[in-house]
Protein backbone atom coordinates (compact mmCIF):
# COMPACT_ATOMS: atom_id res chain seq x y z
CA UNK A 1 0.00 0.00 0.00
CA UNK A 2 1.89 3.14 -1.04
CA UNK A 3 1.30 6.17 1.14
CA UNK A 4 0.53 4.17 4.45
CA UNK A 5 0.59 5.25 8.01
CA UNK A 6 4.45 4.55 8.08
CA UNK A 7 5.15 7.07 6.13
CA UNK A 8 3.08 9.70 7.67
CA UNK A 9 4.82 8.09 11.13
CA UNK A 10 8.61 8.86 9.30
CA UNK A 11 7.89 12.69 8.13
CA UNK A 12 6.16 13.19 11.59
CA UNK A 13 9.54 11.75 13.42
CA UNK A 14 11.35 14.25 11.14
CA UNK A 15 9.43 16.94 12.12
CA UNK A 16 10.06 16.18 15.79
CA UNK A 17 13.87 16.10 15.08
CA UNK A 18 13.60 19.34 13.71
CA UNK A 19 11.92 20.81 15.96
CA UNK A 20 14.62 19.72 18.87
CA UNK A 21 17.25 21.12 16.81
CA UNK A 22 15.65 24.29 16.49
CA UNK A 23 15.31 24.48 20.38
CA UNK A 24 19.08 23.27 20.44
CA UNK A 25 20.11 25.98 17.74
CA UNK A 26 17.90 28.96 20.20
CA UNK A 27 19.96 27.77 23.50
CA UNK A 28 23.21 27.56 21.12
CA UNK A 29 22.70 31.43 20.05
CA UNK A 30 21.71 32.73 23.07
CA UNK A 31 24.83 31.07 25.17
CA UNK A 32 26.80 32.36 22.45
CA UNK A 33 28.23 28.68 21.85
CA UNK A 34 27.62 29.14 18.06
CA UNK A 35 31.05 29.83 17.10
CA UNK A 36 33.03 27.13 19.66
CA UNK A 37 33.70 24.83 16.88
CA UNK A 38 35.84 26.27 14.18
CA UNK A 39 36.04 23.34 11.81
CA UNK A 40 33.67 21.35 9.89
CA UNK A 41 34.32 17.58 9.65
CA UNK A 42 31.11 15.59 8.61
CA UNK A 43 31.96 12.15 9.86
CA UNK A 44 34.82 12.60 12.78
CA UNK A 45 32.92 15.41 14.00
CA UNK A 46 30.50 13.61 15.41
CA UNK A 47 32.56 12.55 18.32
CA UNK A 48 33.75 15.00 20.78
CA UNK A 49 37.06 15.30 22.25
CA UNK A 50 37.42 12.16 24.42
CA UNK A 51 40.85 13.35 26.42
CA UNK A 52 42.80 16.43 28.03
CA UNK A 53 44.74 16.47 25.02
CA UNK A 54 41.66 16.22 22.19
CA UNK A 55 40.11 19.06 24.39
CA UNK A 56 43.10 20.99 24.49
CA UNK A 57 43.56 20.60 20.48
CA UNK A 58 40.09 22.11 19.93
CA UNK A 59 40.54 24.70 22.86
CA UNK A 60 44.05 25.84 20.76
CA UNK A 61 41.86 25.90 17.39
CA UNK A 62 39.38 28.03 19.29
CA UNK A 63 41.88 30.22 20.51
CA UNK A 64 42.59 31.47 16.60
CA UNK A 65 39.37 33.19 15.50
CA UNK A 66 38.24 36.57 16.45
CA UNK A 67 35.77 35.45 19.41
CA UNK A 68 38.34 34.13 21.71
CA UNK A 69 40.72 36.99 20.52
CA UNK A 70 38.62 40.19 20.70
CA UNK A 71 35.56 38.63 23.26
CA UNK A 72 36.79 35.58 25.02
CA UNK A 73 40.12 35.99 26.12
CA UNK A 74 39.32 35.48 29.56
CA UNK A 75 38.25 31.51 28.84
CA UNK A 76 39.60 28.94 30.06
CA UNK A 77 39.52 25.56 29.38
CA UNK A 78 36.15 24.29 31.64
CA UNK A 79 34.46 27.59 29.79
CA UNK A 80 35.08 26.30 26.47
CA UNK A 81 33.97 22.93 27.37
CA UNK A 82 30.42 24.84 28.42
CA UNK A 83 29.84 26.45 25.05
CA UNK A 84 31.56 23.28 23.01
CA UNK A 85 28.60 21.43 24.08
CA UNK A 86 25.92 23.24 22.81
CA UNK A 87 27.14 23.50 19.25
CA UNK A 88 28.35 19.95 18.98
CA UNK A 89 25.03 18.84 20.34
CA UNK A 90 23.10 20.70 17.72
CA UNK A 91 25.43 19.73 14.80
CA UNK A 92 24.90 15.89 15.93
CA UNK A 93 21.09 16.44 16.04
CA UNK A 94 21.45 17.75 12.49
CA UNK A 95 23.53 14.68 11.40
CA UNK A 96 21.03 12.19 12.88
CA UNK A 97 18.24 14.17 10.98
CA UNK A 98 19.69 13.77 7.50
CA UNK A 99 20.28 9.85 8.65
CA UNK A 100 16.47 10.10 9.62
CA UNK A 101 15.09 11.24 6.59
CA UNK A 102 17.38 9.28 4.06
CA UNK A 103 17.27 5.99 4.83
CA UNK A 104 13.37 5.52 5.50
CA UNK A 105 13.13 6.96 2.07
CA UNK A 106 15.26 4.80 0.44
CA UNK A 107 12.98 1.62 1.92
CA UNK A 108 10.15 3.53 0.97
CA UNK A 109 11.31 3.86 -2.40
CA UNK A 110 12.59 0.37 -2.80
CA UNK A 111 9.43 -1.10 -1.18
CA UNK A 112 7.55 0.70 -3.68
CA UNK A 113 5.65 2.51 -1.08
CA UNK A 114 5.67 6.12 -2.25
CA UNK A 115 3.22 7.37 -4.62
CA UNK A 116 5.05 9.36 -7.66
CA UNK A 117 3.73 12.96 -6.05
CA UNK A 118 5.20 12.11 -2.55
CA UNK A 119 8.81 10.95 -4.02
CA UNK A 120 9.02 14.33 -5.69
CA UNK A 121 8.06 16.30 -2.67
CA UNK A 122 10.29 13.70 -0.50
CA UNK A 123 13.08 14.77 -2.91
CA UNK A 124 12.72 18.40 -2.23
CA UNK A 125 12.32 17.99 1.48
CA UNK A 126 15.92 15.89 1.38
CA UNK A 127 16.85 19.13 -0.46
CA UNK A 128 16.04 21.56 1.51
CA UNK A 129 17.68 19.31 4.51
CA UNK A 130 21.01 19.10 2.81
CA UNK A 131 20.63 22.65 2.20
CA UNK A 132 20.24 23.52 5.32
CA UNK A 133 23.22 21.66 6.50
CA UNK A 134 25.27 23.77 4.52
CA UNK A 135 23.54 27.10 5.48
CA UNK A 136 24.56 26.12 9.08
CA UNK A 137 27.99 25.58 7.99
CA UNK A 138 27.78 29.35 6.00
CA UNK A 139 26.19 30.51 8.62
CA UNK A 140 29.40 29.81 11.25
CA UNK A 141 31.75 30.63 8.53
CA UNK A 142 30.37 34.14 8.64
CA UNK A 143 31.98 34.85 12.34
CA UNK A 144 35.28 33.43 11.68
CA UNK A 145 36.98 36.15 10.06
CA UNK A 146 37.32 39.07 11.64
CA UNK A 147 33.75 39.90 13.53
CA UNK A 148 33.48 37.64 16.15
CA UNK A 149 29.74 37.12 15.42
CA UNK A 150 27.60 35.57 12.59
CA UNK A 151 25.64 37.30 9.86
CA UNK A 152 22.50 37.80 10.80
CA UNK A 153 21.37 37.38 7.36
CA UNK A 154 23.03 34.48 7.23
CA UNK A 155 21.26 33.55 10.78
CA UNK A 156 18.17 34.94 9.16
CA UNK A 157 18.35 32.19 6.11
CA UNK A 158 19.24 29.00 8.12
CA UNK A 159 16.57 29.59 10.80
CA UNK A 160 13.77 30.29 8.16
CA UNK A 161 14.78 27.36 5.98
CA UNK A 162 14.78 25.05 9.26
CA UNK A 163 11.53 26.59 9.61
CA UNK A 164 10.21 25.68 6.09
CA UNK A 165 12.13 22.80 6.07
CA UNK A 166 9.86 21.47 9.08
CA UNK A 167 6.16 22.68 7.88
CA UNK A 168 7.22 21.09 4.23
CA UNK A 169 7.58 18.12 5.82
CA UNK A 170 3.97 18.37 7.70
CA UNK A 171 2.62 19.68 4.64
CA UNK A 172 3.46 16.30 3.01
CA UNK A 173 1.90 14.43 5.84
CA UNK A 174 -0.96 16.04 5.84
CA UNK A 175 -1.25 15.84 2.51
CA UNK A 176 -1.35 11.83 2.49
CA UNK A 177 -3.76 11.46 6.01
CA UNK A 178 -6.23 14.21 4.34
CA UNK A 179 -6.22 13.03 0.30
CA UNK A 180 -9.49 14.17 0.01
CA UNK A 181 -10.66 17.11 -2.46
CA UNK A 182 -13.59 19.97 -0.98
CA UNK A 183 -14.66 22.78 -1.72
CA UNK A 184 -12.76 25.76 -0.13
CA UNK A 185 -13.74 29.78 0.86
CA UNK A 186 -11.24 31.59 -1.70
CA UNK A 187 -11.66 34.89 0.16
CA UNK A 188 -10.96 33.28 3.61
CA UNK A 189 -8.20 31.28 2.37
CA UNK A 190 -6.32 34.07 0.55
CA UNK A 191 -6.38 35.81 3.64
CA UNK A 192 -4.54 32.94 5.13
CA UNK A 193 -1.86 32.60 2.26
CA UNK A 194 -1.30 36.77 2.81
CA UNK A 195 -1.07 35.45 6.79
CA UNK A 196 1.22 32.95 6.15
CA UNK A 197 3.34 35.48 4.17
CA UNK A 198 3.40 38.06 6.65
CA UNK A 199 4.38 35.55 9.54
CA UNK A 200 7.32 34.16 7.57
CA UNK A 201 8.37 38.02 7.19
CA UNK A 202 8.15 38.73 10.90
CA UNK A 203 9.92 35.14 11.93
CA UNK A 204 12.44 36.90 9.21
CA UNK A 205 12.76 40.39 11.11
CA UNK A 206 12.92 37.45 14.45
CA UNK A 207 16.19 35.89 13.14
CA UNK A 208 17.59 39.56 12.59
CA UNK A 209 16.73 40.46 16.11
CA UNK A 210 18.47 37.45 17.57
CA UNK A 211 21.43 38.20 15.20
CA UNK A 212 21.84 41.88 15.85
CA UNK A 213 21.37 41.43 19.51
CA UNK A 214 18.49 44.32 18.90
CA UNK A 215 16.56 42.39 22.20
CA UNK A 216 19.02 44.41 24.66
CA UNK A 217 17.66 47.72 23.67
CA UNK A 218 14.56 49.87 24.32
CA UNK A 219 13.52 47.22 27.08
CA UNK A 220 10.32 48.93 26.87
CA UNK A 221 6.38 48.32 26.10
CA UNK A 222 4.37 49.49 24.86
CA UNK A 223 6.80 52.24 23.69
CA UNK A 224 9.77 51.71 22.51
CA UNK A 225 11.58 54.03 25.47
CA UNK A 226 10.69 55.03 28.76
CA UNK A 227 7.79 57.62 27.85
CA UNK A 228 10.58 59.63 25.94
CA UNK A 229 11.27 60.04 22.66
CA UNK A 230 13.82 57.81 21.12
CA UNK A 231 16.99 60.26 19.61
CA UNK A 232 17.33 60.25 16.87
CA UNK A 233 21.25 59.21 16.73
CA UNK A 234 20.15 56.09 18.59
CA UNK A 235 17.38 54.93 16.26
CA UNK A 236 19.36 56.25 12.63
CA UNK A 237 22.31 54.51 12.97
CA UNK A 238 23.03 53.30 8.92
CA UNK A 239 22.82 55.44 5.54
CA UNK A 240 20.74 55.07 3.55
CA UNK A 241 17.57 55.02 5.76
CA UNK A 242 16.31 52.01 4.56
CA UNK A 243 19.28 50.07 6.12
CA UNK A 244 18.17 51.31 9.22
CA UNK A 245 15.44 48.42 8.90
CA UNK A 246 17.48 45.52 8.08
CA UNK A 247 20.59 46.43 9.78
CA UNK A 248 20.29 48.79 12.37
CA UNK A 249 19.32 47.56 15.60
CA UNK A 250 16.89 50.03 16.41
CA UNK A 251 15.46 49.73 13.30
CA UNK A 252 15.02 45.94 13.05
CA UNK A 253 13.04 45.85 16.10
CA UNK A 254 11.16 48.79 15.50
CA UNK A 255 10.03 46.52 12.25
CA UNK A 256 10.19 43.07 14.75
CA UNK A 257 7.59 45.10 17.02
CA UNK A 258 5.19 46.32 15.07
CA UNK A 259 4.70 43.33 12.64
CA UNK A 260 4.04 41.08 15.60
CA UNK A 261 0.72 43.71 16.01
CA UNK A 262 -0.40 43.23 12.44
CA UNK A 263 0.19 39.24 12.52
CA UNK A 264 -1.83 38.89 15.91
CA UNK A 265 -4.77 41.56 13.86
CA UNK A 266 -4.40 39.39 10.62
CA UNK A 267 -5.24 36.21 12.89
CA UNK A 268 -8.11 37.53 15.08
CA UNK A 269 -9.28 38.42 11.30
CA UNK A 270 -9.36 35.02 10.06
CA UNK A 271 -10.65 33.42 13.42
CA UNK A 272 -13.42 36.71 12.97
CA UNK A 273 -14.25 35.44 9.79
CA UNK A 274 -14.46 31.74 10.07
CA UNK A 275 -17.05 32.06 12.96
CA UNK A 276 -19.05 33.35 9.83
CA UNK A 277 -18.82 29.72 8.05
CA UNK A 278 -19.55 26.09 8.32
CA UNK A 279 -16.64 24.69 9.61
CA UNK A 280 -15.11 21.13 10.60
CA UNK A 281 -14.29 19.66 14.05
CA UNK A 282 -10.64 20.02 12.77
CA UNK A 283 -11.14 23.36 11.53
CA UNK A 284 -12.28 24.72 14.42
CA UNK A 285 -9.41 23.36 16.91
CA UNK A 286 -7.00 24.36 14.40
CA UNK A 287 -8.58 27.99 14.08
CA UNK A 288 -8.32 28.10 17.90
CA UNK A 289 -4.97 26.65 18.42
CA UNK A 290 -4.01 29.08 16.36
CA UNK A 291 -5.46 32.16 18.26
CA UNK A 292 -4.23 31.08 21.55
CA UNK A 293 -0.92 30.62 20.61
CA UNK A 294 -0.49 34.11 18.56
CA UNK A 295 -1.39 35.53 22.30
CA UNK A 296 0.83 33.33 23.87
CA UNK A 297 3.70 34.42 21.41
CA UNK A 298 3.11 38.32 21.79
CA UNK A 299 3.32 37.79 25.40
CA UNK A 300 6.41 35.72 25.28
CA UNK A 301 7.47 38.47 23.10
CA UNK A 302 6.82 41.75 25.93
CA UNK A 303 7.99 39.79 28.15
CA UNK A 304 11.36 38.46 26.41
CA UNK A 305 11.89 42.41 25.63
CA UNK A 306 11.28 44.20 29.30
CA UNK A 307 13.46 40.91 30.94
CA UNK A 308 16.25 41.91 28.74
CA UNK A 309 16.33 38.37 26.83
CA UNK A 310 16.76 35.90 29.74
CA UNK A 311 17.71 32.66 27.75
CA UNK A 312 14.59 30.66 28.94
CA UNK A 313 12.30 33.24 27.93
CA UNK A 314 14.41 33.65 24.44
CA UNK A 315 13.85 29.81 23.66
CA UNK A 316 10.33 29.73 24.84
CA UNK A 317 9.86 32.99 22.58
CA UNK A 318 11.34 30.71 19.36
CA UNK A 319 9.45 27.56 20.55
CA UNK A 320 6.27 29.60 20.55
CA UNK A 321 6.99 31.09 17.01
CA UNK A 322 7.63 27.63 15.69
CA UNK A 323 4.60 25.76 17.03
CA UNK A 324 2.69 29.38 15.59
CA UNK A 325 3.88 28.72 12.02
CA UNK A 326 3.69 25.01 12.34
CA UNK A 327 -0.43 25.77 13.18
CA UNK A 328 -0.64 28.54 10.51
CA UNK A 329 0.49 25.84 8.09
CA UNK A 330 -1.92 23.11 9.57
CA UNK A 331 -4.80 25.82 9.41
CA UNK A 332 -3.68 26.40 5.59
CA UNK A 333 -3.92 23.01 5.00
CA UNK A 334 -7.00 22.53 5.66
CA UNK A 335 -8.71 25.39 4.29
CA UNK A 336 -6.69 25.02 0.90
CA UNK A 337 -8.08 21.65 -0.52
Amino acid sequence: MKDNKKVIYWLLTGCALIFIMVVVGGITRLTHSGLSISNYKLISGTIPPMNDVEWQEAFDLYKQYPEYQKLNNHFDLQDFKDIYFWEWLHRVIGRFIGMVFIIPFLYFLLKKQLTKATIKKSILLLFLGGFQGFLGWYMVSSGLVERPDVSHYRLALHLTTAFITFNFALWIALDIKFPEKKEVNKSLRNLIRFTYVILVIQIIWGAFVAGLDAGFLHNFWPLMSDGKLIHETVFIEQNPLWRNFVEGKSGVQFIHRYLAYIVVGLIVWIWYKAKKIILTSLQNKLLKALLFIVLLQFTLGIFTLILQVPVILGVLHQIAAFFLLAVMTAVLHRFSK
